[in-house]
């Protein structure tokens, strides 16, 4: 027996309906010689359809022979599949997309058929929008929407049509409803009916709005008043495998229709935060789906072993991928896909779940939807339930076998067993099915309230809170998550908290944290559903009071307590995952700006995705999720890049605007640099640090209206960024060090730039201008203008300067800073006080500008201990104190941003309790006095 026979007989042997069709067409036998060796593509399926007069019926047939026609075609197709499934010849994927594939097909061909009559009898429906014919909409839902079609499926369709009104173009008009409601009930005729010759697809139309007792056609104004007023969970889920497969993809008609229905389904589907209230309800929803298919199996003798909808089933691991979407889908439109494999590749690429767990998911779903398939294609019948007779039990086993794998029954009954395990304990670890930690269920003592001995300010705020308004107009469930929540922390607090100071202030914060969200019951949900987020809370709160304020404030980022994921990918590789950021970014603000002016949603975004980097910054800083907590430096590091990506990304959304009002291309990246200065500059951004940005341009002295498009540019970029919207705002710039600081021009002319720097000309920069030159760099913007700025800096740097001269001006504006920072507190500011961070700085700067015409290593912006070092190496100071005042920076910064975190407005310490610091501090007064030949107090 040759290969074809032996997989004849093997198609035979696990297939009546293939033995019957076979028997019955004995030629297709040949047919799938040649047709069942090749991978199953769009274009065969449409040639199948072809050679089965399918695509040639539209002139003339009746309903008999095209039923006929299409059933022949769908049979055939059947065959060839589960000959190339069965033989181990075809992909999951190759299986679901032919099958889905085929659908949207043969659907659309019933609508050519049906529309040729009815257009002859009553005219067509007409689009007032598009000034065309309005045509049906059908959205594939379930399997078919997902692409994701098995060897029997039912078909779960929606039937639409864009507005009411009348046709035309026939004597006997009808309604648009009456004329798509025709069609509607012949197309599922033309489908579903049985014939000698099978039935194309069985057609389910339950999903629609009001399911059975609502019209089988409804107008999109219909569907948007449903789905405000009406709309359910569960419809939620439905939705999101929704695809419009009438009119066909690729077609103008099918992308107008796209773009109508999608405004309507994306905000029903898709919240604009991160949704946490879906796990109780898919939770409260899987448990009746469960009930039920118990009821089912039970009554079914010999079949018990449901593999959809029973434990470890394939619905736990659409409901697991689905929540993940729904909670997560209105923030970052990567998730609104629609297979469910494509999901986990998802949630695993964004380390939502262990790359394990998504494995098992994974794997799981394949075996069960190959399971699947080889119960259906038996009899081809829609069913799920696996026999408990033995006998029919090993011929499954034999037809999952991989080829070479002995085809065991108890080896595939185990491996059966592993994977709905696997998918059972996800899912019920997911969903906290058997959690007692679960605070929304947890028993509560209603007469508890905080320790008077332990929480005494805490105390006092809940006997307020207990009898307060607020507290009485709250949901009962939201009343008793929060009261349990409060004694969870007071627990958790007083089991790891030996100070009684520490320990009240944690709760406190905790208490401002949950009266911020006590009405958002999906962030209540994730502090209840997740005790890991609980934990990683009260570890913020205690370790920062800006970090506390900064959650108080943008309670979305409860999200980021759940894992660590982000914070390791940050630490690991910080340039790939700016880019992740970056392309995440661009996908938001593309999908609001698609439609015109989505500015407000734009900058609302900007201000999301400032929020959340910045907090997953400020956990890695504190160790909060990681291996060790980052250092002052890669805090601003990663700060700077934030502030520089932030800029750029606003700098492509505003210059379209600009561009369109004066008539320029928008798709030329203008040539205009946003310089940074300053922190920024020198990249050691902090938490709240405002930004010194100077804008630059390039363009022929005589061109008058640059300076005006570019003016608008930069004008636009300040409003977005510092703008209050519903978000916040994201920084506060300052634009004083540009060339004659406020009385300058907001924009310049790079060249115009370079003279100024250069002092070429009456109008002339002044010492402390390059100062602050030696922290500026490119941040954003056209990069040739950048690299014509880099050009111009180290021009000016490396110009030889008169030492004394230099000295002098240096040392005045070091008088007039302290004078501006007056400090009699008897504490030491670390930042302004002389021996702190300010003189450091000034050091350098005074390096940089003294010697770079002589050494170009001091050019590069490097930072203070860096160059530092380059002068201890280049013998311009001892290499001994380049490491102790490099040290005393290094320490500074740490005391600096450590004393921010704890919400110091000055950042002053009494030196005396430490003694580091006063080593550190007498280090940078020595080498000042050295460099300088000035008393240690630069007054």
């Amino acid at each position: 027996m040759d290969d074809f026979s032996r997989q004849i007989a093997f198609l035979e042997q696990h297939s009546t309906y293939a033995r019957r069709w076979l028997s019955a067409r004995p030629e297709w036998v040949e047919w799938l010689r040649t047709y069942g060796q090749k991978k199953i593509e769009p274009q065969e399926i449409k040639d199948l359809l072809l050679a089965s007069r399918v695509l040639q019926n539209a002139g003339g047939a009746d309903d008999a022979q095209f039923m006929a026609d299409l059933r022949l075609a769908r049979q055939r197709l059947m065959l060839s599949v589960a000959f190339r499934d069965l033989n181990g010849m075809a992909s999951l994927q190759e299986v679901t997309h032919s099958l889905s594939f085929f659908a949207q097909l043969a659907v659309a061909e019933a609508i050519a058929f049906i529309r040729e009559d009815l257009q002859h009898r009553f005219g067509l429906p007409w689009s007032q929008v598009t000034d065309s014919e309005m045509p049906l909409m059908v959205i594939g839902m379930g399997k078919l929407g997902g692409l994701e079609l098995n060897l029997s499926s039912d078909i779960d369709l929606i039937f639409l049509y864009e507005h009411e009104g009348e046709t035309v173009g026939a004597e006997k008009s009808l309604s648009n409803h009456e004329w798509f409601t025709r069609m509607g009930k012949r197309l599922i005729t033309l489908l579903s009916e049985h014939d000698e010759n099978g039935f194309v697809f069985r057609v389910d139309m339950r999903l629609r709005p009001n399911g059975d007792s609502g019209p089988l056609v409804c107008s999109l104004d219909m569907l948007e008043e449903y789905l405000l007023v009406q709309g359910r969970e569960w419809e939620r889920y439905a939705w999101i495998k929704g695809r419009l497969i009438a009119p066909l993809p690729g077609t103008e008609a099918h992308a107008h229709c796209e773009k109508e229905l999608e405004q309507l389904i994306r905000p029903f589907v898709y919240r604009r935060h991160l949704d946490y209230g879906v796990i109780a309800s898919i939770r409260d929803l899987h448990a009746q789906i469960q009930l039920e298919a118990e009821k089912r199996s039970s009554s079914r003798h010999g079949k018990s072993r449901d593999i959809k909808l029973g434990r470890g089933g394939i619905r736990e691991i659409e409901f697991l991928a689905q929540m993940f979407q729904l909670m997560r889908g209105g923030t970052d439109p990567r998730f609104r896909i629609r297979p469910t494999l494509e999901v986990l590749d998802l949630i695993r690429q964004r380390g939502i779940l262990p790359a394990n767990e998504v494995e098992d998911l994974h794997s799981a779903y394949i075996f069960l939807r190959r399971l699947e398939h080889r119960l259906q294609v038996w009899d081809d019948q829609q069913t799920h339930y696996l026999s408990d007779d033995d006998i029919t039990r090993a011929r499954i086993a034999l037809s999952m076998a991989e080829p070479g794998n002995d085809p065991d029954l108890d080896s595939f009954m185990a491996e059966l067993d592993r994977h709905q395990n696997n998918v059972a304990r996800l899912f019920e670890k997911a969903f906290s099915l058997d959690d007692s930690t679960r605070l929304d269920l947890a028993p509560m003592a209603l007469e508890w309230e905080p320790s008077e001995q332990l929480f005494p300010n805490t105390l006092a705020r809940w006997r307020i809170w207990s009898e307060s308004l607020k507290q009485r107009q709250l949901p009962e469930k939201s009343r008793l998550i929060f009261n349990n929540l409060m004694r969870q922390a007071a627990q958790n607090i007083e089991g790891n908290e030996s100070s009684r100071v520490h320990a009240d202030l944690t709760l406190l914060r905790f208490f401002d944290l949950l009266e911020a969200i006590a009405r958002r019951s999906a962030y209540l949900s994730i502090l209840s559903e997740y005790p890991k987020a609980l934990s990683n809370v009260l570890a913020l709160l205690k370790s920062s009071q800006w970090g506390a304020q900064y959650l108080t404030q943008h309670p979305h980022l409860l999200d980021h307590l759940l894992n660590s994921r982000s914070e390791e990918f940050l630490i690991e590789n910080p340039a790939a995952y700016w880019r992740e950021v970056k392309t995440n970014l661009d996908m938001q603000l593309d999908d609001v700006m698609a439609d015109g002016d989505g500015s407000e949603q734009a900058m609302d975004i900007l201000r999301v995705t400032h929020h959340t980097e910045t907090f997953i910054t400020l956990l890695a800083d504190l160790g909060i999720g990681v291996q060790q907590a980052l250092s002052v430096e890669k805090v601003s590091d990663h700060l700077s890049a934030l502030a520089d990506l932030i800029l750029q990304t606003t700098f492509e959304r505003v210059w379209p605007g600009v561009a369109e009002k004066f008539n320029l291309s928008k798709e030329v990246v203008p040539p205009f640099a946003i310089i940074s200065y300053g922190k920024l500059g020198g990249k050691e951004l902090g938490y709240a640090s405002d930004l010194d940005l100077v804008f630059l341009y390039q363009a022929d002295d005589a061109d008058q209206a640059a300076g005006e498009v570019y003016g608008l540019l930069a004008k636009r970029m300040i409003n977005w960024l510092t703008a209050f919207t519903s978000t916040g705002s994201l920084f506060e710039i300052d634009t004083r060090l540009r060339p004659n600081g406020s009385a300058g021009f907001l924009v310049t002319n790079s060249e115009a730039f370079r003279r100024y720097q250069l002092r070429e000309g009456d109008n002339a920069a002044w010492v402390w201008e390059h100062q602050a030159l030696t922290r500026a760099r490119y941040s954003a913007g056209n990069i040739e203008v950048g690299l014509i700025f880099d050009g111009v800096r180290a021009e000016v740097l490396s110009q030889r300067r008169q030492i004394d001269y230099l000295r002098n001006e240096i040392l005045e504006m070091r008088r007039k800073v302290h004078a501006g920072h007056p400090n009699a507190s008897g504490e030491f500011d670390l930042k302004h006080d002389a021996g702190g961070m300010v003189d450091i700085e000034f050091i350098v700067q005074f390096l940089v500008l003294a010697y770079s015409h002589q050494h170009p290593q001091f050019i590069g912006n490097l930072g203070n201990i860096a160059l530092l070092r380059i002068a201890g190496e280049l013998g311009l100071i001892q290499s001994s104190e380049a490491q102790l005042v490099g040290d005393a920076y290094r320490l500074l910064r740490a005391l600096q941003h450590r004393l921010r975190l704890d919400g110091a407005e000055k950042t002053r310490i009494a030196i005396g309790e430490h003694p580091e610091m006063m080593v550190a501090r007498d280090a940078v007064l020595a080498l000042w006095l050295k460099i300088f030949l000035a008393p240690s107090n630069p007054e």
